[in-house]
């Protein structure tokens, strides 16, 4: 099923490959052990993936599967302009790029690449909204998306995602 698997802080990340391009990168929660990689592509990923880890400044450079629709990679495109440190609420990247926040929200569930990707730096206006088409306040995914905008150094200063804090 995955290429490799990578221990993280708050679980895993799967890595699926195809050839010479990243197919889609998965959260796991704990229970999924490390698995060495099955080819160059998954390799490469996984030394990747764990320099952001260990580095939240460290720039993704990946061969990534072309897939999505032209809206969805309007979107992703905008997310990945996101810096480092920075959140930008589903409103504001749906004002960037002439949308709806719903629509933008759903483009963000539907990233195939979280990480290279960056959509755990777009929230709700009040909060931490949702992740990865999960929004169960204290669930795994919404865990994730607080370790990493913890990793990276984003502050929203008295907001519920700070308060609620997991894996930190």
């Amino acid at each position: 099923m995955f290429s490799a698997i990578v221990a993280a802080p708050f679980g895993a990340i799967g890595i699926r490959t195809d050839g010479a391009v990243v197919r889609e990168l998965v959260y796991l929660p704990p229970q999924f052990g490390a698995k060495e990689p099955v080819d160059a592509t998954a390799e490469l990923a996984a030394r990747q993936v764990l320099r952001y880890l260990d580095d939240a400044d460290f720039t993704f450079d990946l061969p990534l599967a072309s897939v999505g629709s032209a809206f969805q990679q309007r979107v992703w495109t905008a997310i990945a302009g996101i810096a480092r440190g920075s959140v930008r609420t589903y409103g504001q990247l749906a004002t960037a790029i002439g949308s709806a926040p719903r629509a933008v929200g759903q483009a963000c569930g539907a990233n195939w690449f979280p990480l290279v990707i960056p959509c755990h730096r777009v929230t709700a206006a009040g909060g931490l909204g949702g992740f990865s088409h999960h929004d169960d306040e204290h669930g795994f995914h919404l865990g994730v998306k607080r370790w990493l905008l913890t990793h990276e150094g984003a502050s929203l200063a008295g907001t519920p995602w700070q308060q609620q804090a997991m894996w930190t």
